[in-house]
């Protein structure tokens, strides 16, 4: 930089002691005839640039406002590795900048906002007066919301907002980026003529939220203005109506890309969101059939189907598929391995993570966290275990999400003290982590370690509503009354949280747990929105407990309105009765269960075998292997039966 600075400098001096004086005119004379900034666009490197620079000073026609815009913009925007160059020319060689090196500089200083809005504030002061391309050089290159909002307020001071379709649109974009929802609309309702580009972001913004009602709106808004939809819009509807279910709607954006064969048949991100629709409103056959009829079938469209048909059950056609793919990615497999371990079949997951590994294809964070929850889900420790270690031997990122489903997994199956290793090794600890150790602990029965930890996550980050449902969970669980209630009554105080329904049914536990049922109806009486089935229910448990009949018959009314077709409030109020001694009225409820064709759901239990989960139900024979497993069983019993005998004849 600094032999570069001595250069200009000699090369300055020597031209105006010995070069002549060129007669040039920056205003007049705008054309590209001089054999200097002829060599310069078609310059390639950097030491023909400064050969070049050396010419143009010793021609006298550094300094003047138009050889300079074009030795500023070839520095700074076509070869923007000569952008030192362009400093230096910019701040000691340009007196009398114009508009266009003002905005050339600011649009290649756009990677910092404090130096382009320097040079903007260097451009107000030179009462040089900006344009649309000024400030949207200004928004692209702004980093924070505050600068976002000076450029919208230069703009309608200068009154280039309501005379610029492109700049309202531009600011629109970039608050909704910001996630300023309200000033983005503000935007949007003040634009004089929107266009369909301003529909377009609006729609596409409230797809992507799931806000798909508000998305139909501004469709139907913009069709009253007879604005004509484009591909983008019709992008914004499909995910829309993927996201309702709609699939009428998305029928009929169908057939407008039919009706527009000629421009959405190469647009395949247009063409894969109309099969990623049809897969989320489950019709199988016609996302078949759109991807029969693409032309260029690309690893998204492969991967659409194979996880459509997956989570449909399919898993014969998804490996079909799956098998025929040109090219695989780790979406691939992940959708094939989450839809086979979702059916159960764990041991067919477990295969076909040997096999991308096998492949060189490295597990990413899903694949684990897939194979993590449903061990959870099976409560299969040993799986859950070998899993983990795979993890570790990748060498993988323990992030908050694995480390809070690996917590999960073994707190689910019994190991809370492995679940506490991988919460004490966890790098990233966020709310969920925190919020997974404490559920562990609670339905672990560890009631005031969970309190503990509670106020010990409060000294790094602050709980959230699942946090506190947790924690109130573990006090209901352990008989921590008191804590319960002052954590409870100081939600809204203390971390600015209303508590809602699931957080009353806590209470309502907590308090009949402890047998206070007049205080868990008072609490019922209070809340500001209708209890739910739960909190009905723990109502009726605990007066089938406590004996309390008329609670057990108020509780179990309530419960009955919302779910009469549900056996269970029956059969606590029958056996409530029952209890008491009142067997006429518990053999009523019965001949009422009886006559609403109403039967008491027999229990099930699972057992995972290589991989296999197996479900059984009080004496079921449907299962493949019941002989081997009647065989099985008489022959445990005989041996439980010699080894009694063998014990008692010792005796």
């Amino acid at each position: 930089m600094n032999r570069c600075v001595r250069a200009l400098r000699c090369f300055s001096s020597k031209s105006s002691i010995t070069g002549p004086k060129a007669n040039w005119d920056p205003i007049v004379s705008l054309e590209l005839k001089h054999p200097s900034l002829v060599l310069l666009e078609k310059c390639s490197s950097r030491n023909h640039l400064k050969q070049i620079l050396a010419q143009m000073m010793r021609a006298d026609l550094i300094c003047q406002t138009f050889p300079m815009s074009r030795l500023i913009f070839f520095s700074a925007v076509s070869h923007p590795e000569n952008m030192d160059i362009a400093l230096i020319l910019f701040h000691h060689f340009t007196p009398f900048p114009n508009l266009f090196i003002f905005n050339t500089m600011i649009s290649a200083l756009s990677f910092s906002s404090s130096e382009s809005f320097c040079v903007y504030s260097c451009m107000l002061g030179s009462c040089v007066y900006p344009d649309k391309h000024t400030l949207l050089y200004l928004l692209q290159a702004s980093k924070r919301l505050f600068e976002v909002k000076q450029v919208h307020c230069h703009a309608v001071v200068t009154g280039l907002f309501l005379s610029h379709g492109y700049l309202q649109n531009s600011l629109m974009k970039m608050y909704l980026e910001s996630g300023e929802m309200d000033l983005a609309n503000k935007v949007f309702v003040s634009m004089p003529e929107p266009d369909s580009a301003s529909f377009n972001i609006m729609i596409g913004y409230h797809a992507k939220r799931d806000d798909c009602v508000e998305a139909l709106k501004l469709f139907h808004q913009m069709l009253a203005l007879d604005l004509e939809p484009d591909e983008f819009t019709m992008l914004g509807l499909i995910v829309s109506s993927g996201q309702l279910g709609d699939v009428q709607l998305g029928k009929s954006v169908h057939a407008w890309m039919e009706r527009r064969k000629h421009i959405t048949s190469l647009n395949s991100i247009l063409c894969n969101a109309l099969l990623d629709m049809y897969v989320k409103c489950n019709e199988l056959k016609l996302a078949r059939r759109v991807f029969d009829g693409l032309t260029v079938k690309d690893v998204v469209s492969w991967n659409t189907v194979i996880a459509g048909l997956a989570k449909a059950g399919k898993m014969e056609t998804a490996r079909a598929f799956f098998d025929q793919m040109p090219s695989r990615d780790i979406v691939s497999w992940n959708s094939l391995i989450a839809g086979y371990v979702q059916r159960g079949d764990y041991g067919m997951g477990r295969l076909l993570l040997n096999d991308m590994v096998a492949e060189n294809v490295r597990p990413d964070h899903v694949t684990m966290i897939n194979l993590v929850s449903v061990a959870a889900e099976i409560r299969a420790l040993d799986i859950g275990r070998w899993i983990h270690g795979l993890v570790i031997r990748l060498q993988m990122e323990m992030d908050a999400f694995l480390s809070s489903a690996l917590i999960d997994m073994y707190c689910k199956c019994g190991s809370i003290e492995r679940a506490l290793e991988v919460f004490r090794e966890a790098s990233d600890k966020d709310v969920t982590v925190w919020t997974a150790m404490i559920t562990g602990f609670a339905f672990h029965g560890y009631g005031r370690k969970a309190v503990e930890l509670f106020y010990q996550m409060q000294e790094e980050l602050m709980p959230n509503e699942v946090t506190l449902l947790a924690v109130l969970t573990a006090c209901s669980h352990s008989g921590l009354v008191d804590v319960g209630l002052k954590i409870f009554y100081g939600m809204e105080r203390d971390y600015g949280i209303e508590p809602g329904v699931e957080h009353h049914g806590c209470l309502v536990d907590l308090l009949c747990r402890s047998g206070r049922l007049d205080k868990a109806k008072d609490a019922i009486d209070r809340m500001p929105m209708k209890p739910s089935r739960s909190i009905w229910g723990s109502m009726l448990n605990a007066s089938r407990a406590h004996g309390e009949v008329e609670m057990a018959e108020t509780a179990s009314a309530e419960l009955l309105k919302l779910e009469p077709d549900k056996e269970g409030g029956y059969i606590l109020l029958s056996n409530t009765y029952a209890a008491s001694g009142r067997w006429s009225y518990a053999d009523k409820i019965r001949e009422v269960m009886e006559n609403r064709g109403l039967k008491k759901i027999a229990g099930c239990s699972s057992v995972a075998v290589d991989g296999i989960v197996h479900d059984f139900v009080a004496a079921d024979k449907k299962h493949a292997r019941w002989v081997a497993i009647v065989a099985i069983l008489s022959s445990l019993h005989g041996e439980m039966k010699l080894r009694a005998h063998i014990s008692f004849d010792c005796l």
